[in-house]
């Protein structure tokens, strides 16, 4: 499962427990963030090392 259909079932669950919008929306731009710099990858394509170089 690519990030950005993950996303979508993430932020639905998120709403349900009653997460803020505002929230949803920092996660959100959080998350465009990381895919313009990752591309939009599969899930499972992605390693700590890669995250750990996008956080440096």
């Amino acid at each position: 499962m690519i990030l950005s259909d993950l996303w979508c079932q993430y932020e639905a669950d998120k709403r349900i427990q009653g997460f803020s919008p505002n929230t949803l929306k920092a996660y959100a731009l959080q998350l465009k963030m990381l895919i313009s710099e990752l591309g939009d990858l599969d899930i499972s394509d992605i390693t700590l090392n890669m995250l750990k170089e996008y956080l440096a």
